[in-house]
């Protein structure tokens, strides 16, 4: 059975589609990586951006303004999702947490030299930056963990787990979990506390990068790559600056969950953002701009 992308543009076109100018191409741990930049190159802090499961970088475009006043901000698309090269061939998995982790790293060295370097990570990407953390701490001046699913996952559906290691799946797998681009607006909504802030706009930036050519194979990839299955034990050895940020009715990583991860780390900073679900930057960008610019600042001693 052939199985064909619904994908019709290059990755450089439909990043070009959503952001224009602002979007880049660096290559970092062996492949394309897009990233949206903010604030002066100069700046004696860069914060990282990561995203959560099944989003972009584009989920930060309301923050990426009012974080820039205080920071050199790099937020880009992990493997598999936005408009980062997809690749099928490679020595590290880009898309399990290894490769994921080699990517962090060299936008560190690339971006951070001689600064005060903070990592945010979404849900999915939280766990990926609290796996950096434990294992780079003398490199960060700080650690958002922002509704982060490391108590829970925030992987592949439950239901695609078992035909993960069956090899006559693999030419299939990317027909399978193409369902994504239906049941991943689910989630989006399923993610706002107030849904009529679901704007036309969101919805054609969160299904911009459907259109890239074998968007299906690399969100396969990324389904079945290899974790980091330690970190919800190993992320109390984060000793250095921390805030655990969520929404107050967050349902996609419970609420519940983040204030443990709080309490779990002692000292750590604890916000929750009230009328929000899991994407408080989305539904009140200029309170969680708020709280990441307050913690930076104690975090840097500015």
């Amino acid at each position: 059975m052939p199985v064909n992308t619904s994908g019709t543009l290059t990755k450089e076109e439909a990043a070009a589609k959503l952001w224009g100018e602002q979007s880049q191409f660096v290559n970092l741990a062996g492949h394309d990586v897009h990233i949206i930049e903010a604030g002066d190159p100069n700046s004696e802090n860069l914060l990282i951006l990561l995203h959560g499961f099944g989003a972009s970088s584009f989920s930060y475009k309301d923050t990426l303004e009012p974080l820039a006043e205080v920071a050199h901000v790099i937020a880009y698309d992990r493997a598999a999702f936005g408009f980062t090269e997809r690749p099928t061939e490679w020595e590290v998995n880009p898309f399990g947490t290894p490769g994921q982790l080699e990517v962090i790293d060299e936008i560190v060295e690339r971006y951070g030299e001689g600064k005060n370097v903070l990592i945010l990570g979404h849900s999915a990407g939280g766990s990926i930056a609290a796996s950096y953390a434990v294992q780079n701490q003398s490199k960060l001046a700080g650690v958002i963990l922002f509704a982060p699913a490391i108590l829970t996952g925030g992987g592949a559906p439950g239901w695609l787990n078992w035909i993960f290691s069956i090899p006559q799946f693999d030419h299939l797998g990317p027909l399978l979990v193409s369902s994504i681009a239906t049941s991943g607006l689910d989630l989006l909504y399923a993610s706002y506390y107030d849904q009529s802030k679901v704007t036309q706009q969101t919805l054609d930036g969160y299904t911009a990068p459907l259109e890239v050519i074998g968007w299906e194979r690399a969100f396969w990839e990324f389904n079945r790559a290899p974790r980091d299955p330690e970190i919800s034990e190993r992320f109390t050895e984060i000793s250095i600056p921390t805030m655990v940020i969520t929404g107050d009715t967050d349902e996609v990583v419970a609420t519940s969950d983040s204030i443990e991860v709080s309490q779990r780390l002692p000292g750590s900073k604890l916000v929750i953002i009230p009328q929000t679900g899991h994407l408080p930057n989305e539904e009140k960008p200029e309170e969680f701009a708020s709280a990441v610019i307050d913690f930076l600042r104690e975090a840097v001693g500015s």
